[in-house]
C-alpha cells in the first residue's frame, strides 16, 4: 500500500465495487480498554499499534495490501480493518522478533494479563477467495479493499449493479430502486 490508511482521496461520485484477481485475507484486529485508570496496562498497546501498521507500511514487502483504524463502540474498543496478500505474510509478521509485533505479543502474554484483566485484545481471520465477496462504494473516496493497491475499481453497474450480481450467484435483483 502507497504509505497511507484504506480511505483516502477524493470522493468519487458514483456507485463502484472493487475486484481482485487473487485470494487475499482481512484481518481485524483491536484491544478493549477494560479498566481506564490503569493506564499503564493500555497505554503501551495503545502507543505500539499505530507504530507497527506503520512499519508494515513502510515495507512494500510485508504483504500488507492495507489498513484502516477502527474506533467503538464506545470509547473502549481501538482496532484495524486489515487486507493482507495472504496468511503466511501475515503469520510471518506476528512471529518476526525483529518486527514491533513479537515482543509486544510476548509482553502483554507474560505481564498485561497475569496480572489483570484491565485490557483485553481481540483479533479475527478471514481466508477470502477470488470472486466469494463483493463490494460496493457510493459517493465515497476510496475505502477499504478499494484502496488497496492492486485492486481494479469498476462502475457497479450492468452485471455489478446489486450484490447478488457481483457474487455471480443469479438470485435475482436487490438494487432498492428496482423492486422485484
Amino acid at each position: 500500500m502507497s504509505q497511507q490508511e484504506c480511505s483516502t482521496g477524493e470522493v468519487r461520485e458514483q456507485k463502484v465495487t472493487a475486484e481482485r484477481d487473487d485470494e487475499f485475507v482481512v484481518f481485524h484486529i483491536g484491544m478493549r480498554i477494560n479498566a481506564f485508570w490503569k493506564i499503564h496496562r493500555w497505554l503501551p498497546l495503545l502507543l505500539v499499534a499505530p507504530r507497527m501498521v506503520r512499519e508494515l507500511m513502510d515495507n512494500p514487502e510485508s504483504g500488507l495490501l492495507g489498513s484502516r483504524t477502527v474506533l467503538g463502540p464506545g470509547v473502549r474498543h481501538i482496532g484495524f480493518v486489515q487486507y493482507w496478500e495472504s496468511f503466511e505474510s501475515l503469520r510471518a509478521y506476528a512471529r518476526d522478533g525483529d518486527r514491533l509485533h513479537y515482543p509486544a505479543w510476548q509482553e502483554y502474554y507474560q505481564h498485561g494479563t497475569k496480572a489483570d484483566a484491565a485490557v483485553g485484545i481481540w483479533h479475527e481471520t478471514y481466508l477470502v477467495s477470488e470472486g466469494e465477496y463483493e463490494t460496493v462504494y457510493n459517493n465515497m473516496p476510496a475505502h477499504g479493499l478499494a484502496a488497496c493497491d492492486d485492486t481494479e475499481i469498476n462502475p457497479a453497474k450492468e452485471q455489478r449493479t446489486t450484490a447478488t450480481d457481483r457474487l455471480a450467484s443469479g438470485h435475482g435483483p436487490e438494487d432498492p430502486t428496482h423492486p422485484p
